[in-house]
């Protein structure tokens, strides 16, 4: 069984504009009319991913508030979201039906590196957006080889190499033990904090692989935990970055704590950790927490808890990937808004390849994305933050991380 979540009308609205409305006929590709806009995604709704799955869920919701405004230029959104479970052979079934069947006219942040690594040659050879994708693997930014490939969020190698210049600042002496998920995402990440430590890599005294199927990743922390590192990251997804901050603390073990920002979620990760447990995690951040009272009475926050209210009530607001879903369609839509009558495949990489300055709503100050033709790295600025036990609090200030791209 699959879940699936589809949205859409075939409702008809005027678009009042303030200028002339163009004499060109409009351009479609599959997927696009006068009425309507068809998105494919795929989630992991079951599997051992699916702590993921709030993000499709409150995609679909974005998409029902642009909807119940009018749109996008007077046509409608139909979002088809069907479960992978986190699978890439389930992942490549389910994108050929969006693709094949539903005849969508792009991907939109499907999840997980595995799972658009498998379909990713095939969307590209297919000509296909395979647009904002839902990982930070450095691969989704080579328009070179993969024009039809773009991610969203600063990438794993960007981070890794964030962390890694802030042990290097704060804890030169420091010895390091890495939790990992072996797949090419875990393998990226891995990498990007050796290359940051530069000459200083044997500060890593221990690192551990973790499949994903794995029911818990215990045993991996007890063997950090008997390396004597006083510094551990943990590049994991959420399931076992909760059970790796629960079991380090029950083994008594207090190391300074760094987790991936992916799985850095306060419902999702460090509640089931327990807050006591989790108190000291540093991570990093590029979006705005509803736990952090620095936003309570800020107007773009407001307006988030108003829209959660009315389109997503159950979902939860302490969920970081309901911000991050939130920010991702945005962005899409604007996107869309720029192609205007022009609703090709060809045109939607064109515009995406033509954000400048664009702030969507919960970005943190400061932080808006940028691309071009050769440039397909959206948002390139990350905030170190430090979980109080309460709430995450920033560490220093918002780090341009351009300069630690991969090459």
């Amino acid at each position: 069984m699959f879940r699936e979540i589809r949205l859409g009308f075939a409702l008809l609205v005027f678009l009042v504009v303030s200028v002339p409305a163009s004499s060109a006929e409009p351009k479609y590709g599959p997927g696009a009319s006068n009425a309507e806009i068809r998105i494919g995604n795929t989630m992991p709704y079951s599997g051992p991913a699916s702590a993921y799955a709030s993000t499709g869920a409150a995609e679909a919701a974005y998409f029902r508030m642009i909807n119940d405004k009018g749109g996008i230029n007077g046509r409608k959104i139909t979002f088809i979201s069907y479960d992978d479970a986190y699978s890439p052979p389930k992942t490549m079934e389910q994108t050929r039906r969006l693709v094949e069947s539903d005849e969508v006219l792009l991907i939109f942040q499907a999840l997980g590196t595995p799972t658009n690594t498998a379909v990713q040659k095939y969307l590209n050879q297919k000509k296909v957006p395979q647009l904002f994708v839902g990982s930070g693997a450095s691969k989704w930014g080579d328009p070179a080889h993969f024009p039809w490939t773009m991610g969203l969020a600063p990438t794993y190698w960007s981070e890794g190499r964030v962390f890694a210049k802030h042990i290097l600042e704060r804890y030169p002496n420091g010895r390091i033990a890495i939790l990992w998920q072996n797949d090419d995402a875990g393998k990226e990440q891995l990498q990007s904090v050796k290359t940051g430590l530069g000459e200083r890599a044997d500060m890593i005294v221990a690192s551990e692989s973790y499949e994903i199927v794995e029911p818990t990743v215990d045993s991996h922390i007890t063997s950090l935990k008997a390396s004597s590192a006083d510094i551990m990251i943990s590049m994991s997804t959420p399931k076992a970055a909760a059970q790796a901050i629960k079991k380090v603390a029950e083994l008594g073990w207090k190391p300074t704590y760094f987790q991936s920002s992916t799985s850095a979620s306060i419902s999702a990760v460090l509640r089931p950790a327990g807050f006591d447990n989790a108190k000291g995690v540093i991570s990093a951040a590029f979006m705005k927490g509803y736990s952090d009272p620095t936003w309570k009475d800020d107007p773009e926050m407001l307006r988030w808890i108003a829209f959660m209210d009315k389109y997503y009530p159950e979902g939860s607001k302490e969920n970081g990937n309901n911000v991050a879903a939130h920010i991702a369609a945005q962005v899409l839509v604007e996107v869309l808004r720029q192609c205007g009558d022009d609703l090709t495949r060809e045109n939607i990489m064109k515009q995406a390849a033509n954000l400048h300055g664009y702030r969507a709503e919960m970005l943190l100050p400061g932080i808006t994305i940028n691309t071009g033709p050769a440039d397909y790295y959206p948002i390139e600025q990350l905030q170190l933050i430090r979980f109080d036990g309460e709430r995450y609090q920033p560490v220093g200030s918002i780090v341009d991380v351009s300069a630690e791209r991969r090459e």
